[in-house]
């Protein structure tokens, strides 16, 4: 494999433009606002006030949010991916998407309960939404606080077909046909693109997901968004194109573990996602095939790498050029982080069945191949 070096030459139509080490990069969140959410992130992030009074989404890491630090700050990751390519994103994420960043790592308080909705596959994406720029959708919901008796809506209960759907949909009718899922923290829930869901109230989570912002909204409660007075639109015939009939074949998938204090908690071919916990210094290399997210959910950590030092607190992420090389992690007191990468699905496979781990209990978190 060619050697990624940290330093590189840009090259603009020809002519050679600036050298810059690339560095683990910060980018400024995006604050999003929806008719559902509350107010536990800005509480939870030390948000400075005046705060959004509904902050239902906080975008860490987003194509279009600019970097805040260094000396890339002001560029935004598509622009920096755009020049910087396989230093930054990998030769395993070029190979499968381009110079894109293909993620979006994001926090969400669901004070109130979500529209019912769907996102299409890369397929749909691509020929019915191609102004867009946006692929398709699947998505991962790790729970970092639920309710009392939260749950979430997974999937249909039972198989069917569009138009029994498009029915239930007319007649106000959706609800019985929906499986409901309990869930509560620390839980991983693994939503393919086509799959019917609703994040219900009670719920803060971490989602992971491709990048694209894609969702057609089935139901939603009959509500008004105070903003407009109107209803909030939604995608019937678009929905029913993408999806899946069948009843959702999984609901809370469970953990894997890697070593002590790292455990998969699910790989799919566009994302796999870990979560570390440790007390102690750690010490890793970001693999030359791909980028790192790292999303700090508890404590504080120093993040140390060939070049600098930066503290990371709750609630904040950082970019790891997959260039980067080795870096430290050295926590004050416990910490708890989440990892996402896209992953090399045939090697997370082979080393859980080399350790002997039974091929059904691989596929319940290495959910595809």
């Amino acid at each position: 494999m060619k050697t990624l070096l940290p330093t590189l030459l840009l090259t603009i139509q020809g002519a050679a433009v600036s050298s810059i080490d690339l560095y683990p990069l910060i980018t400024q969140p995006r604050l999003v606002q929806p008719l559902w959410g509350g107010t536990f992130l800005g509480d939870w992030l030390g948000l400075s006030q005046p705060r959004p009074e509904r902050l239902g989404e906080v975008w860490l890491v987003y194509e279009a949010n600019p970097i805040t630090e260094g000396a890339l700050a002001g560029q935004t990751l598509a622009q920096v991916t755009r020049d910087y390519g396989a230093a930054l994103v990998g030769e395993r994420t070029i190979a499968w998407y381009g110079a894109d960043f293909p993620l979006l790592a994001k926090f969400i308080d669901a004070a109130d309960r979500l529209s019912i909705q769907v996102h299409p596959d890369d397929a749909y994406a691509h020929t019915h939404e191609a102004a867009t720029g946006f692929h398709g959708k699947t998505e991962a919901w790790h729970i970092l606080c639920a309710a009392s008796g939260a749950d979430v809506v997974y999937g249909l209960a039972h198989s069917c077909d569009r138009a029994e759907l498009a029915a239930a949909i007319t007649a106000g009718a959706l609800e019985p046909l929906l499986r409901r899922l309990p869930v509560a923290a620390g839980d991983t829930i693994f939503v393919p693109a086509g799959t019917l869901h609703a994040i219900n109230a009670g719920i803060i989570l971490f989602e992971i997901q491709q990048k694209s912002d894609l969702t057609y909204r089935v139901y939603d409660y009959g509500r008004v968004d105070a903003a407009t007075g109107k209803p909030r639109e939604l995608h019937i015939e678009k929905a029913l194109d993408v999806i899946d009939y069948s009843p959702a074949p999984r609901g809370v998938v469970p953990p894997l573990p890697l070593e002590a204090g790292r455990d998969l908690l699910v790989a799919c071919r566009s994302f796999a996602l870990e979560r570390l916990a440790f007390a102690g210094v750690l010490e890793r290399t970001v693999d030359p095939a791909t980028f790192e997210i790292l999303t700090v959910i508890e404590g504080v950590v120093m993040l140390r790498w060939n070049g600098g030092i930066r503290e990371l607190r709750r609630g904040e992420a950082v970019v790891l050029p997959a260039c980067l090389g080795s870096y430290a992690l050295a926590p004050t007191g416990e910490a708890r982080l989440l990892r996402a990468y896209v992953p090399d699905l045939d090697a997370l496979w082979r080393e859980f069945a080399q350790r002997g781990v039974d091929a059904t209990r691989i596929t319940e978190t290495v959910v595809e191949r």
